[in-house]
């Protein structure tokens, strides 16, 4: 892949509020720039917070290729090297990534989960963890393969999870440390600093 690391997309399901932590953190800074939102679904938070950036937006919903995945992800890689994007950011994106989309960006997709992987990975790991008794929390930024939350950890942070704290007020603790985890990642691995 010959895209420049340095163009970044970010791929999003809902409020983006991660995708608004890499707008506010890296987005212009050293040669950075976020040039492009990927949402899964029409009239989600994400894309008004794209257009409100001046950032190109598009919706692929699986619904659009009769449920293809495959399709559906060949299209999006597609849209995506036609704007020379290198590094894929998945932030809050509710679906998983087939080896099509995934061969086109090797070992340039990144994903931020609310767990200290390998703990609690796939759908609501903050429940999952509060359910379980946990004493830490916390969030793991890492690279995306065919798996659930299985690839390569990049960076990760704990957090005490004090007993009785229920499921929303531990991803209130969680949120400020993706909003800073995540960008900090970008950064390092779009400056070639990350393995």
């Amino acid at each position: 892949m010959n895209a420049d690391l340095k163009r970044i997309a970010v791929l999003a399901s809902g409020e983006g509020t991660n995708f608004q932590a890499l707008l506010d953190g890296v987005h212009g800074q050293d040669g950075l720039e976020v040039v492009a939102l990927v949402a899964s679904k029409p009239g989600i938070p994400a894309l008004d917070r794209a257009a409100k950036a001046a950032v190109e937006s598009v919706v692929f919903a699986r619904p659009d290729f009769e449920g293809d995945r495959e399709a559906r992800d060949r299209a999006m890689a597609a849209w995506l090297l036609d704007r020379n994007v290198g590094l894929i950011v998945t932030a809050g994106w509710m679906e998983l990534l087939t080896s099509t989309f995934l061969d086109s960006f090797k070992d340039h997709v990144v994903n931020v989960h609310p767990s200290l992987l390998p703990d609690f990975p796939g759908m609501d790991a903050v429940g999952q963890a509060v359910a379980a008794g946990a004493e830490r929390i916390g969030v793991t930024v890492h690279l995306v393969d065919e798996g659930v939350d299985t690839g390569a950890v990049l960076l990760q942070e704990g957090v005490p999870l004090p007993v009785g704290t229920t499921a929303e007020q531990a991803a209130q603790l969680t949120r400020p440390i993706e909003h800073r985890l995540l960008p900090e990642a970008v950064r390092q691995l779009a400056s070639g600093r990350l393995p």
